[in-house]
């Protein structure tokens, strides 16, 4: 079998775990017993029971915190939240922050994602500006690199993905239980997504993949923003998918072309996963890689 099919056979594990009824039970029997994956409203939110109260990852999209709260009582009864990780600042993720925080829980999220909580900022698909999150919202505690902290007996790591999807994109390592949740830097089911607006580049993105891989191993869990719970193998196949995609890209740039060009000289066709949106995915990554052009030659100005 050749790089190519090995990857198809990889990729197509991937996505037929993927559809909406199999995403939580298939999340459930991949993680260990003291974890589980409840589906905020089309984005995972990941649940860690430790003996002095919950850990979660995201809090998932708007308007279902109660089904958040209702799940995680069934999960672990009495169980009081008492840190939220956000992965990035986007609502799909942050969306049900207020609710989690007037109940006590710390939320920490690198510092980027605090100031795109808190701030205006124009989004030129839709020729607006973004208002700011509420202040109950925002993260209470940020950081830039890297942080840690003890969840009973568990260690949990945590650090900065530079520019991958965003510009403020986290990873959280469960580290004796060997679980790592990646946010939307992993993505089994949907487009791959970059917000170039806020920094993400297709570039950032495969490196941020590099760095997972690199602090994990063949019995890690992954866990991305939605869909279900990926194996190493699983992760590293989505990783060489885009870094064919990123030389691919690299070089239509360099020669001048844009989203439509790309799309029409078939700068996504022959891989082994299709997109839903190919001219979003293109326009997207065209705006990252001249965001960042001083990266794409040395001999482009």
């Amino acid at each position: 079998m050749d790089r190519r099919e090995l990857l198809k056979t990889a990729l197509a594990g991937t996505v037929a775990l993927g559809f909406p009824s199999l995403v939580r039970g298939q999340a459930a029997s991949r993680l260990p017993d003291k974890f589980t994956v409840i589906d905020g409203g089309g984005s995972n939110v990941l649940a860690f029971s430790a003996a002095d109260g919950l850990v979660l990852v995201d809090s998932g999209a708007p308007n279902n915190g109660d089904k958040l709260l209702a799940a995680l009582k069934t999960f672990a009864p009495n169980a009081k939240v008492n840190t939220l990780f956000n992965t990035h600042h986007h609502l799909d993720q942050t969306g049900n922050n207020e609710q989690f925080a007037a109940s006590g829980a710390k939320i920490i999220a690198h510092d980027r994602t605090r100031q795109w909580m808190s701030t205006d900022y124009w989004l030129p698909d839709e020729d607006r500006y973004q208002k700011p999150r509420p202040k109950a919202a925002w993260p209470t505690q940020t950081f830039f690199n890297t942080g840690s902290m003890k969840a009973g007996a568990e260690q949990i790591d945590y650090g900065y993905l530079v520019t991958a999807h965003t510009s403020g994109d986290i990873y959280v390592y469960f580290k004796n239980s060997n679980v790592l949740a990646v946010g939307d830097v992993a993505s089994p089911v949907k487009d791959p997504a970059l917000d170039w607006i806020t920094g993400g580049w297709i570039g950032g993105r495969v490196d941020a993949m590099d760095l997972l891989l690199k602090i994990s191993n063949e019995q890690t869990k992954f866990v991305p923003g939605s869909g279900p719970v990926m194996t190493q193998a699983e992760f590293k196949a989505e990783r060489e998918l885009m870094e064919a995609v990123r030389q691919r890209l690299f070089k239509r740039i360099r020669d001048g072309e844009g989203a439509k060009e790309m799309l029409d000289g078939g700068a996504l066709k022959d891989l082994p996963r299709t997109w839903k949106d190919p001219y979003k995915f293109l326009y997207d990554a065209a705006r990252g890689l001249w965001g960042n052009h001083n990266k794409l030659d040395p001999n482009v100005v």
